[in-house]
């Protein structure tokens, strides 16, 4: 199973969490790839636990997996829009910042710096009226 089905990156670490399952310890929310019969790859996660007889006896393991490819690929577009956002923000071409309930700031961008002299590291987390108004 493991080395027809699993990418070799994960091999040896999905080995060991069913060798684990067979030794008596639970094995919760590991995630790896897997490919299917036609090559695509399909992220899993995995809860592997021993199984046990009636006898109390470990006669094998219990694996439950969970195809969690969709949820990885709205991670990686989430982030991808998120870095698009800040390099938007990070080079407009007008000051934006940003401050927290409290007052202290929260973003300061590129021409915010130029405009103030103040570098992003000197604001971030200083109180924006207190100390720079």
């Amino acid at each position: 199973l493991v080395q027809e089905f699993i990418s070799a990156e994960f091999k040896q670490s999905v080995q060991m969490v069913l060798s684990n399952a067979l030794r008596g310890e639970n094995t919760a929310n590991f995630e790896f790839t897997l490919y299917t019969k036609d090559h695509h790859a399909a992220e899993v996660l995995l809860n592997a636990t021993p199984r046990i007889d009636s006898n109390g006896k470990l006669v094998g393991v219990v694996g439950v997996g969970q195809d969690i490819t969709e949820k990885k690929q709205a991670e990686v577009e989430l982030k991808r829009v998120a870095d698009d956002l800040r390099k938007l923000i990070d080079t407009a071409n007008a000051p934006i910042f940003g401050i927290d309930p409290d007052g202290r700031v929260n973003e300061w961008n590129q021409k915010a710096a130029e405009i103030t002299g103040r570098s992003k590291e000197e604001v971030m987390g200083h109180d924006l009226v207190a100390e720079f108004i």
